[in-house]
Protein backbone atom coordinates (compact mmCIF):
# COMPACT_ATOMS: atom_id res chain seq x y z
CA UNK A 1 0.00 0.00 0.00
CA UNK A 2 0.90 3.52 -0.46
CA UNK A 3 0.20 7.15 0.81
CA UNK A 4 0.74 10.15 -1.24
CA UNK A 5 0.93 13.88 -0.13
CA UNK A 6 2.99 16.46 1.53
CA UNK A 7 5.12 16.68 4.43
CA UNK A 8 3.71 18.04 7.29
CA UNK A 9 5.56 17.57 10.09
CA UNK A 10 8.98 15.32 10.41
CA UNK A 11 9.53 14.25 14.25
CA UNK A 12 12.88 13.48 15.86
CA UNK A 13 13.99 9.90 16.05
CA UNK A 14 13.15 8.18 20.01
CA UNK A 15 14.67 5.63 21.47
CA UNK A 16 12.61 3.58 23.71
CA UNK A 17 13.00 0.75 26.54
CA UNK A 18 16.61 -1.01 27.14
CA UNK A 19 16.22 -2.66 24.33
CA UNK A 20 17.12 0.94 22.18
CA UNK A 21 13.71 0.16 20.35
CA UNK A 22 13.47 3.32 17.45
CA UNK A 23 10.24 5.33 16.15
CA UNK A 24 10.76 8.53 13.96
CA UNK A 25 6.92 9.81 12.94
CA UNK A 26 6.02 11.80 10.02
CA UNK A 27 2.83 13.21 9.22
CA UNK A 28 1.45 13.64 4.92
CA UNK A 29 -1.32 15.53 3.97
CA UNK A 30 -2.94 14.36 1.14
CA UNK A 31 -3.75 16.58 -1.90
CA UNK A 32 -7.46 15.52 -2.56
CA UNK A 33 -11.15 17.06 -2.17
CA UNK A 34 -10.61 16.21 1.64
CA UNK A 35 -6.72 16.47 2.64
CA UNK A 36 -6.33 13.97 5.48
CA UNK A 37 -3.33 14.19 7.87
CA UNK A 38 -2.01 10.91 8.07
CA UNK A 39 1.02 10.01 10.59
CA UNK A 40 3.07 7.31 9.36
CA UNK A 41 6.01 5.92 11.98
CA UNK A 42 8.97 4.67 10.62
CA UNK A 43 10.78 1.66 13.10
CA UNK A 44 14.19 0.98 14.29
CA UNK A 45 17.13 1.24 10.68
CA UNK A 46 13.97 2.81 8.55
CA UNK A 47 14.20 6.20 11.08
CA UNK A 48 17.07 7.25 8.87
CA UNK A 49 14.85 6.81 5.78
CA UNK A 50 13.49 10.22 6.67
CA UNK A 51 16.84 12.25 7.46
CA UNK A 52 17.11 13.32 3.71
CA UNK A 53 13.28 14.99 3.77
CA UNK A 54 12.06 18.16 4.58
CA UNK A 55 8.50 19.94 5.56
CA UNK A 56 6.53 20.98 2.45
CA UNK A 57 8.10 18.10 -0.15
CA UNK A 58 5.64 15.90 -2.06
CA UNK A 59 6.42 12.44 -1.44
CA UNK A 60 5.07 8.38 -2.25
CA UNK A 61 5.55 6.42 1.14
CA UNK A 62 5.00 2.24 0.91
CA UNK A 63 3.23 1.45 3.62
CA UNK A 64 1.93 -1.24 6.09
CA UNK A 65 -1.06 -1.12 8.40
CA UNK A 66 -0.43 -3.15 11.77
CA UNK A 67 -2.97 -3.69 14.39
CA UNK A 68 -2.09 -5.21 18.11
CA UNK A 69 -4.45 -6.51 20.64
CA UNK A 70 -3.57 -5.38 24.35
CA UNK A 71 -5.78 -6.40 27.42
CA UNK A 72 -5.67 -4.01 30.29
CA UNK A 73 -5.52 -4.79 33.87
CA UNK A 74 -9.25 -4.62 34.59
CA UNK A 75 -9.53 -7.36 31.89
CA UNK A 76 -10.67 -5.32 29.09
CA UNK A 77 -9.59 -5.91 25.84
CA UNK A 78 -8.28 -3.02 23.52
CA UNK A 79 -7.38 -3.10 19.57
CA UNK A 80 -4.49 -0.61 17.70
CA UNK A 81 -3.66 0.05 14.46
CA UNK A 82 -0.51 1.62 13.06
CA UNK A 83 0.29 2.96 10.11
CA UNK A 84 4.20 1.79 9.62
CA UNK A 85 6.61 3.27 7.01
CA UNK A 86 8.86 0.96 5.07
CA UNK A 87 9.70 3.16 2.20
CA UNK A 88 10.19 6.13 1.33
CA UNK A 89 10.04 8.31 -2.58
CA UNK A 90 10.68 11.87 -2.98
CA UNK A 91 8.11 13.09 -5.90
CA UNK A 92 9.76 16.53 -6.59
CA UNK A 93 12.60 14.56 -8.04
CA UNK A 94 10.24 12.32 -9.80
CA UNK A 95 8.63 14.69 -12.17
CA UNK A 96 10.01 14.39 -15.47
CA UNK A 97 12.79 16.42 -16.78
CA UNK A 98 13.22 18.74 -20.04
CA UNK A 99 13.95 16.28 -22.67
CA UNK A 100 12.35 13.60 -21.46
CA UNK A 101 9.36 13.79 -22.64
CA UNK A 102 8.11 11.44 -25.72
CA UNK A 103 7.45 13.12 -29.14
CA UNK A 104 3.79 13.78 -29.84
CA UNK A 105 1.72 10.79 -31.41
CA UNK A 106 1.66 13.21 -34.61
CA UNK A 107 5.77 12.63 -35.00
CA UNK A 108 5.68 9.45 -36.56
CA UNK A 109 4.92 8.80 -40.24
CA UNK A 110 2.45 5.60 -40.50
CA UNK A 111 4.18 2.65 -42.39
CA UNK A 112 3.73 2.27 -45.84
CA UNK A 113 4.89 -0.52 -46.77
CA UNK A 114 3.19 -2.66 -43.83
CA UNK A 115 1.74 -6.26 -45.27
CA UNK A 116 -0.57 -8.07 -42.98
CA UNK A 117 1.16 -11.40 -44.18
CA UNK A 118 4.89 -10.48 -42.69
CA UNK A 119 3.01 -8.78 -39.76
CA UNK A 120 1.49 -12.42 -38.28
CA UNK A 121 4.14 -14.66 -36.27
CA UNK A 122 2.07 -15.98 -33.95
CA UNK A 123 3.71 -19.55 -33.55
CA UNK A 124 -0.37 -20.99 -33.15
Amino acid sequence: MEVQGRIKMIDETKTYGSNGFRKREVVVTTEEQYPQHILVEFIQDKCDLLNNFNVGQPVKIGINLRGREWTNPQGETKYFNSIQGWRIENLQLAAPQGGNTPPPADHFEPAQDFNEEDHDDLPF
